[in-house]
């Protein structure tokens, strides 16, 4: 079954951005907040999140942390 998760308004959580990102703003940031993540473009702190549910978002970085191809 596909969930389905709303944008969000990107105000209002505590924003991490990669400690590997540069200094030019163009890294994706996320907030963690109980049972999601919201993923949000760092050059636009106002606009608007995507919302991932937590499970969806730990396989995600599990998959790109392993070089899963198609990632």
């Amino acid at each position: 079954m596909t969930q389905h998760y709303p944008i969000a308004t990107a105000t209002g959580f505590d924003w991490v951005k990669s400690s590997y990102s540069s200094g030019d703003q163009s890294c994706v940031e996320v907030a963690h907040i109980p049972g999601a993540v919201p993923v949000r473009d760092s050059k636009d702190a106002h606009g608007p999140a995507i919302v991932f549910a937590q499970r969806a978002w730990s396989q995600f970085i599990d998959h790109v942390a392993a070089g899963a191809p198609g990632v």
